[in-house]
C-alpha cells in the first residue's frame, strides 16, 4: 500500500489529475522540464567554457553559477504556475458546489412557478399573466446556467466521457431544425437546409451531439438581424460528415475570433447587440466535438455573418 502511494506521488499523470489539467500543463511537468533545462544548460555552459577557459576551477564556477541562476528561476516559474493551478482549481469547486447546492431549492421554485401558470391551484388574473410569464421564462434561463456551469465543471474534471453509438445525424438535424422554427419565425429570420444524400451513420452520443446543433443554430438566428437567412448544410468530406450553420448575421470581430471558443468569452458584437448568452455553449460543444475525435471551427466577417462547422467520422462499412 505504501509503494502504491510513493509511486502515485512519483507519477506525473497522477500528481496532474488534481488539477484536472493536461500533463504539460500542470505544475509537476513544468517543474521537471526546468529540471532538464537546467542540465541542459549545466552541460552547454560546461562544454563552451572548457573550450575557451582553461582553469578546471573557473569552468566549475561558472557552471555552478548558470545552474544555480536557473534552479532559481524554475523555482519561481514553477511555483507561480502552481499557484494558477490551484487558483483554478479552487474557483472550478467553488462553481460546482455551488451550483449543485443550487439545484434543490430552485427545483422546488420552478415546481411553484410551473404549479401557478398552470391555473390548477386558482386562476390567475390576466394582469397578473404576464408577470408569470416573466418569471417562468427567467427561471429556464437561470436553469439552463446552472447546468451549463454543471457540464463545464464535468469537463474539466474529466467526468463527462460520451455514450456512443450508431446514430443519423440527418434525422437528428432535420428534428432540430423543425424544433427551431417557431424561434426563428419570432425572430424573423429564414432557415434553409441543404442535406446530402444517403449519408452513412455516425458514432457518437446523440443527445450531446444535439447539444451543439441546437448551440450553433440558436446562436446563428440569435445573431441574425433584419429579416435575414440561415442556411443549414449537412454533407460528406472523406471519412466525415461535415455540418455547417451560415448566417448573415452581425459577425464577429477579427481581434475576438481566437478566444471564440474560450469559457465565459462573449465578442463585443454580442456585447452591442445585446444578445443574451453565458460564454459558455460555444466551450460546451468545442469539448463534446473533441470528445468524438470530430473537428469543429468557424469563419466570420464583422457584419457580414459567421459559418460555424464541426465534422465527425462516419462509421465505416464491414465495421
Amino acid at each position: 500500500m505504501k509503494l502504491k502511494t510513493i509511486f502515485s506521488q512519483l507519477s506525473l499523470r497522477e500528481q496532474c489529475r488534481k488539477y484536472s489539467l493536461p500533463i504539460w500543463q500542470c505544475p509537476q511537468f513544468v517543474f521537471v522540464l526546468m529540471g532538464v533545462i537546467v542540465i541542459i544548460s549545466a552541460l552547454f555552459t560546461y562544454a563552451v567554457s572548457f573550450k575557451y577557459i582553461d582553469d578546471p576551477l573557473l569552468i566549475a564556477l561558472i557552471v555552478l553559477l548558470i545552474s544555480w541562476i536557473l534552479l532559481i528561476m524554475g523555482y519561481v516559474i514553477t511555483h507561480a504556475v502552481e499557484k494558477l493551478a490551484d487558483a483554478a482549481r479552487l474557483k472550478m469547486e467553488f462553481l460546482t458546489i455551488m451550483t449543485h447546492q443550487l439545484r434543490a431549492p430552485f427545483a422546488n421554485l420552478r415546481w411553484v412557478i410551473d404549479l401557478l401558470v398552470s391555473e390548477r391551484i386558482g386562476s390567475i388574473p390576466d394582469d397578473q399573466k404576464e408577470y408569470f410569464d416573466i418569471l417562468k421564462e427567467n427561471s429556464q434561463r437561470l436553469e439552463e446556467l446552472i447546468n451549463k456551469i454543471i457540464t463545464v465543471s464535468k469537463i474539466e474534471t474529466g467526468q463527462f466521457p460520451p455514450d456512443k453509438k450508431p446514430f443519423s445525424l440527418k434525422e437528428l438535424v432535420q428534428k432540430v431544425v423543425k424544433s427551431s422554427r417557431a424561434f426563428a419565425e419570432a425572430s424573423n429570420v429564414k432557415v434553409k437546409m441543404n442535406l446530402q444524400e444517403n449519408l452513412p451513420d455516425v458514432l457518437g452520443d446523440k443527445s450531446r451531439i444535439r447539444e451543439v446543433v441546437e448551440n450553433f443554430l440558436d446562436n446563428a438566428i440569435k445573431y441574425t438581424k433584419n429579416k435575414g437567412e440561415v442556411e443549414v448544410s449537412l454533407l460528406r468530406k472523406g471519412k466525415y460528415i461535415r455540418f455547417e450553420v451560415k448566417d448573415s448575421g452581425v459577425g464577429i470581430p477579427e481581434e475576438d475570433q481566437k478566444y471564440i471558443f474560450q469559457k465565459f468569452f462573449r465578442s463585443k458584437s454580442a456585447l452591442k447587440h445585446q444578445t443574451q448568452g453565458s460564454g459558455l455553449g460555444l466551450f460546451i460543444a468545442k469539448s463534446i466535438i473533441l470528445s468524438h475525435k470530430g473537428k469543429i471551427g468557424f469563419t466570420s466577417k464583422e457584419g457580414k455573418g459567421s459559418t460555424f462547422w464541426f465534422s465527425l467520422p462516419i462509421i465505416e462499412t464491414g465495421h
